[in-house]
């Protein structure tokens, strides 16, 4: 807060400008002078302040950080007004200010984060459907948005692509509020069902195997990690715990795998 302080007591130093010096101001500006622009823009960085200050309260969001988006929109306001639009400057400033303030409150706060360009694409096509819907009552066509928005029907289609909605598991879904959003998600960690197959898989390939010679157990046992150790050990290594050669065990394991294979057929059958 002490920054915000200092940044204020910066900021009055500039004084608020009247009607004409605004007018008189941006005819200099039209004229290609910098100081005019400047002088525009520091005088009008209260209006910032005071926008900013609304949006205080919003978690992981600095004021300072989003002072300096509203100045972005401040100097972009200081370059596109013109003494024509018979209006005063922080009037016409107010909405690119906000605009920007919005854009980086959006981007600060949003679950997922989409490209600008996609965003406002999104954003514009959402006010579209929403003013559609108020003037004809009903929801708009791909057809008919496409042409309200001025966008072709791919473009439309691939930008409503990227819309999404959040929604939290502890929102409610009955009357009574008896039953939230995680209560309908399956808990995947404990199927009895599932398990009871996984275990008779496990013993219907033990019965199988133990058809097999004392050699042929060790080698499907180790090349199978059956005993789920941290390390699968290699071919060097079950021949060097068997005393035979690697090209042995591979050979035993080729064996002990066809055999297990015809008495699966036959299991199967």
């Amino acid at each position: 807060m002490d920054i915000l302080e200092t940044y204020i007591k910066q900021v009055q130093r500039y004084p608020l400008l009247e009607a004409f010096e605004e007018v008189a101001l941006s005819k200099e500006i039209e004229k290609g002078s910098r100081c005019a622009k400047e002088k525009l823009i520091n005088c009008n960085l209260r209006l910032v302040i005071s926008i900013a200050k609304k949006f205080m309260n919003i978690p992981r969001v600095s004021i300072m950080d989003l002072i300096q988006e509203g100045n972005l929109g401040l100097m972009t306001a200081a370059s596109k007004y013109n003494y024509g639009f018979k209006t005063r400057f922080s009037t016409y400033a107010y909405t690119w200010i906000l605009q920007y303030m919005l854009r980086y409150l959006y981007n600060k706060t949003s679950p997922i984060t989409l490209p600008h360009r996609k965003e406002e694409l999104l954003r514009k096509i959402v006010t579209s459907k929403e003013e559609f819907k108020q003037a004809f009552n009903r929801e708009a066509t791909i057809s008919e948005l496409s042409s309200y928005c001025g966008i072709s029907e791919r473009d439309l289609t691939h930008a409503l692509s990227y819309s999404y909605t959040v929604t939290s598991i502890d929102c409610e879904t009955s009357e009574e509020g008896s039953v939230t959003l995680g209560d309908l998600i399956p808990d995947n960690k404990y199927n009895p069902e599932v398990n009871y197959l996984r275990e008779e898989e496990k013993n219907n390939i033990k019965e199988m195997v133990a058809g097999l010679s004392d050699c042929e157990k060790k080698v499907i046992y180790g090349r199978y990690n059956f005993n789920c150790d941290e390390h699968t050990p290699t071919l060097r290594e079950l021949s060097e715990l068997l005393g035979v050669s690697a090209e042995t065990v591979r050979q035993i394991e080729i064996r002990a795998v066809k055999k297990i294979k015809k008495v699966a057929v036959e299991f199967g059958t």
